[in-house]
């Protein structure tokens, strides 16, 4: 598997860590993307597509005035 080499603030690795219970900053952030990557197929499955958004604008009713 590849892996990515990043810069975090100090204080935010620390802050992830404590909120996801991990004993390192490395698993603090690959827990907390696996779970942000998760939530977002979810909304998918419940929404439909991420491209599908368009279909949401077209074929609204123009809001009456008046």
């Amino acid at each position: 598997m590849a892996q990515v080499t990043v810069t975090l603030d100090a204080n935010l690795a620390i802050d992830a860590m404590m909120l996801s219970g991990t004993k390192n900053p490395q698993d603090a952030v690959e827990l907390i993307l696996r779970d942000y990557l998760a939530r977002g197929r979810r909304t998918e499955t419940r929404t439909g597509e991420a491209t599908d958004g368009h279909r949401l604008e077209e074929g609204r009713p123009a809001a009456q005035e008046g």
